[in-house]
């Protein structure tokens, strides 16, 4: 280990700024944030040193740096464009003792600054000992996403609860267990909706040894791809007791779930035995009353064609907390997989999105404002029903020659994509394999321009003796 990382209290200690330039700036900025009385010495100061000093949070004391300038100093930190004087800076402060900085020239540093990823009071410090500050940057950026705003609001709250939870329980490691509930359970899903009220009443219950209450978060899982995951849905994924989730659910996203979690399949899959939506319903509420943090995880958008607002009204009247976590629909992710653009401002002005399990004579659907041109039509679960598709579209007016594709598992891997006409739908369905997204409309075409995901390959095959194009996305 090249360097002791600490976190230093600066609040009211003297530091000296040598330089007045952006650089100089930006750590001067830091030095303040952590509450320290900066001095800086410089001939020319940059127009946001120049405010700092008029408004009294930084106090200019001279144009030329001396040895004694650095008598009383805390930390030092030089950043001038002159290396004779960043040199001299350097040597003084060894002599007196004091941790210096040399900005941009390691050799001269008695201490670094790392990368900063600050939820005050945690504070997250990543560095490179000085070989290789991008890739720490890098490593910093991937933490900012990965750890959550509250984080901070979370510390503060348990530190101002920390004294009355030693007068409740006497134990070290009984104390650490508590804590360790508190931050993966409902406390810290208090935190995260913005209810600090309710989430310090939950660490008094906790104290009290009441059991906490169970809630159901309802996530989209999006179209198939984990990278496509919010972050909120991750978090949440890992820190489930039980996940209740759909067939639509890739195997790659359910690799992320918590490991030891419970899972419980009630997905639905044409011609396959399927959970009722009445026992789904059921089981959400009898997990989340034994004090469980459930997931209910749904292919795509909850909210698209999921069935995801009748659960969330069970658990409403089963007085159940809940939150919802949106995913990418498959009408998005799947067709800007397949580099289909939902719209086009010389092809489609609107897109409309069906679902294609429909009765038979289709009369529940407005299919002359499905059959409209310059719109882009998604048509979610309509392999089954492909032929009253076709037929009835053609049926009220869209053309048959118009362009279609197939998207069959839409952002994964084994993506693929048959192409077509409209008058070829139904038999270009039985080559498809469920999840499949039909997109009808002009945008298809795009596609030999746009594809971008995986490598492109044509097949052709004759369909009653027409020809038409396979794509497919390996």
């Amino acid at each position: 280990m090249d360097y002791l990382p600490i976190f230093a209290d600066l609040k009211r200690r003297p530091c000296l700024v040598v330089g007045g330039n952006d650089i100089a700036w930006r750590k001067t900025r830091m030095l303040l944030k952590a509450g320290a009385d900066v001095r800086v010495i410089a001939e020319a100061l940059s127009p946001e040193f120049q405010y700092a000093v008029e408004q009294g949070q930084v106090t200019h004391i001279g144009t030329t740096f001396s040895p004694s300038d650095l008598d009383g100093i805390f930390l030092a930190i030089a950043a001038t464009e002159r290396k004779a004087v960043n040199a001299l800076v350097y040597q003084s402060a060894n002599q007196r003792q004091v941790l210096v900085n040399v900005v941009d020239d390691t050799q001269r540093c008695s201490f670094i600054v790392p990368s900063i990823v600050d939820r005050s009071p945690i504070i997250v410090a990543v560095s490179s000992s000085g070989q290789a500050p991008v890739l720490a940057r890098l490593v910093r950026e991937r933490l900012e996403a990965l750890l959550p705003q509250h984080l901070g609001t979370m510390a503060t709250l348990a530190g101002r609860f920390r004294s009355r939870l030693t007068e409740k329980v006497t134990s070290f490691a009984e104390r650490r267990r508590f804590w360790e509930q508190a931050f993966a359970g409902r406390f810290a899903s208090l935190v995260t909706k913005g209810d600090h009220a309710a989430a310090e009443l939950e660490l008094e219950a906790l104290a009290n040894g009441v059991e906490s209450r169970g809630e159901v978060a309802l996530i989209g899982a999006g179209p198939g791809d984990a990278s496509l995951l919010t972050l909120r849905a991750l978090q949440l994924m890992q820190q489930a007791d039980v996940v209740l989730y759909d067939y639509l659910v890739s195997d790659e996203v359910m690799d992320l779930v918590r490991r030891d979690a419970e899972l419980i399949s009630v997905g639905k899959k044409a011609g396959f035995h399927s959970v009722p939506q009445e026992e789904t319903n059921r089981l959400l509420v009898q997990y989340a009353s034994q004090g469980k943090r459930v997931v209910r995880l749904k292919g795509g958008d909850p909210f698209v064609f999921g069935r995801g607002g009748e659960e969330l009204e069970v658990l409403f009247d089963a007085n159940i907390p809940f939150e919802v976590v949106p995913g990418i629909t498959a009408a998005a992710g799947a067709t800007a997989y397949a580099g289909i653009p939902l719209t086009h401002r010389d092809y489609a002005q609107t897109a409309m999105f069906v679902t294609g399990h429909i009765k038979p004579d289709g009369k529940q659907l407005e299919w002359h404002t499905l059959a409209r041109g310059n719109q882009t039509l998604v048509i979610y679960m309509g392999l089954m029903n492909s032929l009253d598709i076709q037929l009835n579209l053609i049926r009220h007016g869209r053309a048959p020659d118009t362009p279609i594709a197939i998207i069959e598992r839409g952002t994964q891997r084994s993506q693929k994509v048959f192409k077509g006409q409209l008058s070829e739908l139904a038999d270009l369905a039985q080559q498809a394999a469920s999840p499949s997204l039909i997109v009808v409309g002009e945008v298809v075409n795009l596609s030999e321009k746009l594809h971008w995901f995986g490598k492109q390959e044509q097949q052709l095959h004759n369909t009653f003796d027409e020809q038409s194009t396979v794509v497919k996305l390996a």
